[in-house]
C-alpha cells in the first residue's frame, strides 16, 4: 500500500513496480491511496489531477514532459471556451484529457462513486497497480490567504492557489473541505488492513499525504495496523523535490527539512500520540533525527525508474518486506 499524490506519487509508483517485479511477479499485488483534495468541477467537468496523473503515468499515457495530462495534447476546446470567454480561463483542458473527465463526469452524475469510475477508466489504462481515492466523498483542499480589497482573510480552491496564481499568495492555513463528513471509500480500510507495508511517498506532507490522511479513519488503521510505515521525504537539502512543499509546510509551522517532516509525521506506537511512521528515508546528503523512528540515507532523487526503486527497495528493507 502506498498513499501518493500527483507527479512525484506516480514517478514513485513506477519504481514501486519496478522494486517488486511488476506485472511479471504474481506475488505482489499493490494498493495506491490517492488524493483527491486536488479535484475540482470545472466547465461541468469533475477534475481528478492526482488520479489521473497517476492512471496515465503507469498507464503509458502522460505527457513525459510536463508530468501531467495526455501525451501528443492538443488544445482546441480550451480555446474555444477562452474565446467565448467561459470562466475560469486559468485552467487548461487538453482535447484528450477532456474525454476521460466526460467519462467521469457523466458516470458520477449517473450515480456511480468516484472509486468505480477509477476502476472502470483503469480498464483501459492498465497502470498495473490498484488506484483507490481516499474517499468517494467530495473532499477538497481550500487554502486561506489574504484579501487586501476588503482587508480581510478569503478561501480559495487548491487549484485555483496553484495554477492561477501559482502558489504566491502567501497561505495562511489549509482546510480540507468535507472531510469532517468524509469516509474513506469502499476498499481502503480493507487493503490498509491487509497491507504487509505501508509506503508514504514523497509526495507533498500538507496537501498531498496529508489531505489524505484528513479523511477520518485513515489515519487510525494505519497506526494500528499490523504493517510497518515507511516514509520518504519528500526534502532534499532543505529544498523540496518538486513543486511548493515549503509554502504549505511553512503554513502549518514545519521547517522544510528532512527532519522536521519526519517529526511531523511522528512515530507510529501507543505512547507517540498520532504518529505514523516505523522507518523514515532521508537524501544521502541529509540528516535527521526522529525519535522512535529508523532513519535510513540513501539516495533519495528519482532521475529514472531505477533509481526510484532502488528507493523503494531501501524502504522494503527496513519493513522486512521482500521485493522483486
Amino acid at each position: 500500500m502506498a498513499l501518493v499524490g500527483g507527479v512525484g506519487g506516480a514517478r514513485f509508483l513506477l519504481g514501486v513496480k519496478a522494486a517488486l517485479g511488476l506485472p511479471g511477479n504474481t506475488e505482489h499485488q499493490v494498493t495506491a491511496l490517492v488524493n483527491v483534495g486536488d479535484d475540482v468541477w470545472l466547465h461541468g467537468l469533475r477534475i481528478c489531477p492526482d488520479l489521473d496523473t497517476c492512471m496515465y503515468t503507469l498507464g503509458g499515457g502522460i505527457d513525459p514532459e510536463r508530468g501531467w495530462g495526455r501525451a501528443d495534447e492538443t488544445w482546441r476546446v480550451g480555446e474555444e471556451l477562452k474565446a467565448y470567454g467561459a470562466e475560469p480561463t486559468w485552467f487548461g483542458l487538453g482535447d484528450r484529457d477532456v474525454a476521460t473527465h466526460l467519462i467521469r463526469s457523466r458516470m458520477l452524475r449517473a450515480g456511480y462513486p468516484l472509486s468505480a469510475v477509477t476502476e472502470a477508466l483503469c480498464a483501459r489504462w492498465q497502470p498495473g497497480v490498484r488506484l483507490l481515492p481516499a474517499s468517494d466523498d467530495r473532499v477538497e483542499t481550500h487554502v486561506v490567504v489574504d484579501d487586501p480589497e476588503n482587508n480581510a482573510q478569503r478561501a480559495i480552491h487548491f487549484q485555483e492557489w496553484w495554477v492561477r496564481y501559482r502558489a504566491d499568495p502567501k497561505p495562511h492555513r489549509f482546510a480540507s473541505v468535507g472531510a469532517e463528513e468524509a469516509k474513506p471509500a469502499p476498499g481502503v480500510l480493507k487493503a490498509l488492513a491487509e497491507a504487509d507495508v505501508v509506503l508514504l511517498a514523497p509526495s507533498n506532507p500538507v496537501v498531498s499525504v496529508g489531505a489524505i490522511l484528513a479523511v477520518p479513519g485513515i489515519r487510525a488503521a494505519i497506526r494500528t495496523g499490523g504493517a510497518p510505515t515507511i516514509g520518504v521525504s519528500p526534502i532534499v537539502g532543505d529544498r523540496p523535490l518538486r513543486g511548493m512543499a515549503d509554502v504549505c509546510l511553512a503554513a502549518i509551522g514545519v521547517d522544510t527539512t528532512a527532519e522536521a517532516v519526519g517529526r511531523h509525521y511522528g512515530a507510529r506506537g501507543a505512547a507517540a500520540g498520532d504518529g505514523l511512521l516505523d522507518g523514515w528515508l532521508i537524501h544521502e546528503t541529509d540528516s535527521a533525527v526522529v525519535p522512535g523512528v529508523a532513519v535510513r540515507a540513501v539516495p533519495l532523487l528519482m532521475t529514472d525508474t531505477e533509481a526510484t526503486a532502488k528507493m523503494v527497495r531501501h524502504a522494503l528493507e527496513i519493513a522486512g518486506v521482500a521485493g522483486a
